[in-house]
This record gives structure tokens, sequence and C-alpha cells, in this order.
């Protein structure tokens, strides 16, 4: 790939995400899955010679100084001493506030390809250590495959998933994950499990209680998919709920029956991140 290509950042889904303690720190531990699916932002570069980080495209209500493609990018020149910059096109699909991983999708894609493309030389186990400083989200892009994730969402066991067609569904509210994070009322105790013990539908999401109540759409829209799936849940810390289906015709008959203001797509999941082999 080369300077005139799109770069996919990737959806993902939390297949389950339990609460398992919290550091002193304040972090807390998760356990939970990562799966990718084919709903992605796209970004664009275009080499600078001056140094400098431009975001083209700057989200409303986003100072371009704060956005995760401007501090990836900053990120990967300051750790790696590169003297090039870049001007950075962000086509966003996917919704901020959805527990989708956009913004963290992003800055990961950011990371592998102005590594890629500046030759900064750094390994990919090195890009995730960096994406920490980013977000807790930010290393599981780079890694790159379907993933058991536990600690703050930073050590891997990578798990193989069956084929499926989720229905997503984009209930109208942005939920700030800090908060979710912050409610007292959170479950923090859920009893860790081992890797090799999870399977497709085994798991919760902890965060879900929280974000249902003090969101209320976000349960009106997860009970209505419920009656579609019963294995439905919502994924990271909202507002996004979706349901998986192993045959794509039930999953579109679903999304064709969606409540008159529901907003929902279709999507399917991958074997691995697009720039899983990007070197």
């Amino acid at each position: 790939m080369n300077w005139h290509d799109a770069w996919p950042a990737p959806a993902k889904l939390n297949l389950f995400l339990h609460v398992t303690g919290r550091r002193a720190d304040g972090y807390h531990l998760l356990q939970t899955v990562f799966r990718f699916i084919d709903r992605c932002d796209t970004l664009r570069f275009a080499p600078r010679g001056d140094g400098a980080i431009e975001l083209a495209t700057p989200l409303p209500g986003v100072p371009p100084e704060s956005d995760l493609t401007v501090r990836a990018a900053r990120l990967l020149q300051a750790h790696s001493g590169c003297r090039q910059g870049a001007t950075i096109h962000l086509d966003k699909r996917l919704p901020m506030g959805g527990g989708l991983g956009g913004g963290s999708s992003d800055a990961a894609t950011v990371l592998l390809a102005l590594n890629h493309l500046w030759g900064t030389g750094l390994t990919r186990a090195e890009l995730e250590h960096l994406g920490l400083n980013l977000g807790a989200d930010v290393p599981v892009f780079v890694h790159g495959r379907n993933t058991f994730a536990e600690g703050v969402g930073e050590r891997f066991t990578d798990v193989a998933l069956p084929a499926a067609t989720y229905l997503v569904l984009e209930p109208p509210v942005h939920v700030p994950t800090a908060a979710i994070f912050g409610a007292p009322e959170l479950p923090r105790e859920s009893t860790p499990i081992a890797a090799a013990q999870w399977r497709p539908g085994i798991g919760r999401n902890d965060l879900e209680g929280v974000a249902c109540a003090r969101f209320p759409a976000i349960a009106e829209h997860l009970a209505w998919l419920r009656e579609q799936a019963p294995t439905a849940m919502m994924t990271g810390s909202g507002a996004c709920v979706f349901a998986a289906f192993s045959d794509p015709a039930a999953a579109a008959a679903a999304l064709a029956a969606l409540p008159a203001g529901f907003s929902g797509w279709l999507a399917e999941g991958l074997e691995q991140h697009p720039l899983a082999e990007i070197r």
C-alpha cells in the first residue's frame, strides 16, 4: 500500500465484556472478545515535507489538536524521531460514542499507515505499546486479530470465530465512556474466565445495565432487538447494540422489520483486521 491508497479503520464488537476489578490507578480490569466487522472509517494520507500534521477533515465539536488521528501521528513522529509530516483525510462512517471503537480504530490505522509510509520501522508489538498511550482500545486494532483481551485491554489470546452476519442498531445518543465506567453502580467483580473456556454466546456486557438506565433509548433498542435474537447485547460502553445471525437472510429480515425511527445496518464478521498483514 502507498500514499495513493485508502486505508480502512474497521469497527469492532465486544462479544462479551466483563469487569473483573479495578487497579489502584483507577483503570478497570476487563475481559472481552473483540471481533472486527466490515463497517469501516476510511483514511487517506498525503506526504508533507514541513513535518506538520494536518487533519483536513476535522470532526464537528472536536478540536484537531485533540483528535486521536492527529495525536497518533504526532506520537509516532516523537517516538521514532521522524521529520516527515502528513495531511490526513478521514471519511467518518462509524458513530462517535457508539461503542464500536471508531476513534481508536482511526488512531491505530494512522499508526499502521504512517509507520509504513514514513518507513519508521516499528514492529507491530511496538506500535501496540505506543497505541496504549492513546486509549485502551487502540492496541487491539494494531494487533489486528479477533482476540480474547484481558488487563485493561492490552493482553491478547487470539480466537477463531465462526462466520456471522451482525445487525447493529444505533440509538440516537452519544455515550461518554468515562461516565459509564465512573458510575458507582457499575459491577466490578465478575469472576474471571480462562480464554480457553470462552465460546460464542458465553458472557454478558457488565456495562449494559448502567448504560440502559442512563440512556433509555439504548434499553428501547435492545429490548426490540432481543425479540429478534435473544442473545443481543450492547457493544463496549454503548450506545450501539447488536445481534449475531448465522443466516444472512434472517439478519436482513430483521433489518427490514425495524420500527419507524430506528437506525440500523448489517455487517459481516471479519476473520482479521484488513491491515493485519501490513508490514
